[in-house]
């Protein structure tokens, strides 16, 4: 993959981890507790903990939590494969986000391996460890309609409502689903974006977006990569117990160009 390609895989995952923990309507100003399931290399805990919430990632992966962990994300991480539980207390987490993962329960990778069964495991343990009343935003790349109705027939099934938002669905590229689950009392349903207008809305609807997360860090949120934002960042790792280097009134300070 050229540098190119990487960098706007990541500019991908971002917006939808964005988009993601949009859809799952957090208390502002409260800090929460997030599971990222499928949390890979730890590109979307990157954004919950810049949004200023803390975060649990499960991956089957090692070597893509390795990467995570080389990249000193701030939230902990957890070596799994989902399709045996989510193996935490009741009612630990606020939210639950996951990018691109789910899909893949519905592959048979072993012998013993039941899509319905590894579906089900997953879903009704993450309900329990979910509190009452917050949700599940799972964005997933179903292969067809009938993996589509499998996922969401084991996730009803373990006790969730809620249903599909899907993004931009006349899109063949920017289209998105986010399957959209609510733990005990039904919510409504968020509307997809591109559902209602005409393509010129729909342009001005995006630059109305960029324009709410500008104004939303002038009103406090510090710009990202700013001073404000790096001491913010070292604060809360100092809190979560990590080592953290000293500040210094070279802290964000943009280095010159060597030549």
């Amino acid at each position: 993959m050229s540098p190119t390609e990487s960098s706007r895989v990541v500019e991908i995952q971002s917006q939808m981890s964005e988009r993601a923990v949009e859809l799952l309507g957090l208390p502002e100003d409260q800090p929460c507790l997030l599971l990222d399931v499928g949390c890979g290399s730890g590109l979307s805990g990157d954004y919950i903990s810049d949004e200023g919430h803390y975060w649990i990632g499960m991956d089957i992966s090692s070597a893509m939590l390795d990467v995570a962990m080389e990249r000193e994300v701030e939230g902990d991480l957890l070596l799994a494969d989902v399709g045996h539980g989510i193996p935490f207390r009741p009612g630990m987490f606020d939210g639950c986000i996951s990018i691109s993962a789910v899909q893949w329960l519905c592959n048979a990778d072993k012998k013993s391996h039941s899509p319905p069964k590894r579906l089900y495991r997953f879903f009704s343990t993450l309900y329990t460890a979910l509190a009452r009343g917050s949700r599940a935003v799972l964005q997933l790349y179903p292969e067809n309609s009938e993996q589509l109705e499998l996922i969401t027939a084991q996730a009803m099934r373990a006790g969730f409502t809620g249903g599909m938002v899907v993004d931009y669905p006349n899109s063949a590229k920017a289209k998105k689903f986010f399957l959209c689950l609510f733990v005990g009392a039904s919510g409504t349903l968020p509307k997809g974006l591109g559902t209602e207008c005409a393509d010129g809305e729909d342009i001005h609807q995006a630059k109305f977006t960029n324009e709410r997360t500008r104004f939303r860090n002038a009103k406090g949120k510090s710009v990202k990569k700013s001073r404000d934002w790096i001491l913010e960042k070292k604060e809360r790792r100092r809190r979560q117990g990590k080592e953290v280097r000293a500040d210094t009134k070279y802290t964000g300070r943009k280095r010159r160009p060597r030549f």
